[in-house]
């Protein structure tokens, strides 16, 4: 990364950041919801669906408002974790990597849930049957068939919190060094005179890490595929 100045190290380095801790911590929620949609029938259904999916069709920056409006200092919510825990998460980092897995929610559960569909009830039906508890037979059965879409959820996930924009900035605006991240370091370059080179130096970057994390998600998926086909 010697190419790279310490202003653009530190905004791909945050970035990777956000994208893990946005990844990581939606992942259980996103197997969870993916596992209601898939499997269960409630009223109420096609409305936690389309709130799931919202931020898909929403501009991002109304997105980062909202988020703002819940999480702000003087939020309801927000103002609630500062004084009960000490957690603040607008114009920090942490906001960043909320506003990235709220964007990046979306993917992650419809690949997972595309996986959950695909596996066939009759086999879960059959581990029942055997006097397995549902939480049993989610964790023997459904999970480890589901593991290809689950791997691809996340890689997915990742890629997208990576460049994530509207969103983060309008949520924890764009401070070099604490917010700024790929994107809107990339934003930031093009705004002033010859910032073009550190610009494209970064667009370089988000679309190695774009593709690596694509061809990544094809190579882990195919090879749990083939390990679960093998037995």
């Amino acid at each position: 990364m010697e190419f790279l100045s310490p202003e653009e190290w530190s905004a791909v380095a945050l970035s990777l950041r956000v994208a893990f801790w946005a990844t990581l911590l939606s992942l259980p929620f996103g197997i969870a919801v993916a596992h209601v949609l898939a499997r269960k029938e409630f009223v109420g259904k096609q409305l936690l669906n389309g709130i799931v999916h919202l931020p898909l069709i929403l501009p991002p920056v109304v997105t980062g408002y909202l988020l703002l409006l819940t999480f702000g200092t003087r939020a309801p919510v927000g103002g609630f974790l500062e004084d009960t825990l000490g957690i603040v998460l607008a114009f920090r980092w942490t906001g960043a990597a909320l506003a990235a897995a709220v964007m990046a929610f979306p993917l992650m559960v419809r690949a997972i849930r595309l996986a959950i569909e695909s596996v066939d009830p009759k086999l879960e039906e059959a581990a029942s049957t055997l006097g397995a508890s549902r939480i049993h037979v989610f964790l023997t059965v459904t999970l480890p068939l589901t593991l290809p879409g689950i791997i691809t959820g996340t890689i997915l996930a990742f890629a997208k919190a990576i460049g994530e924009f509207g969103a983060t900035i309008t949520f924890v605006s764009n401070i070099p060094g604490k917010t700024q991240t790929l994107s809107s370091a990339i934003y930031s370059f093009l705004q002033v005179p010859g910032g073009e080179a550190s610009a494209l130096r970064l667009v370089v970057i988000s679309i190695v890490i774009a593709m690596g994390a694509l061809i990544l998600s094809e190579v882990f998926a195919r090879r749990v595929r083939q390990r679960i086909g093998a037995r």
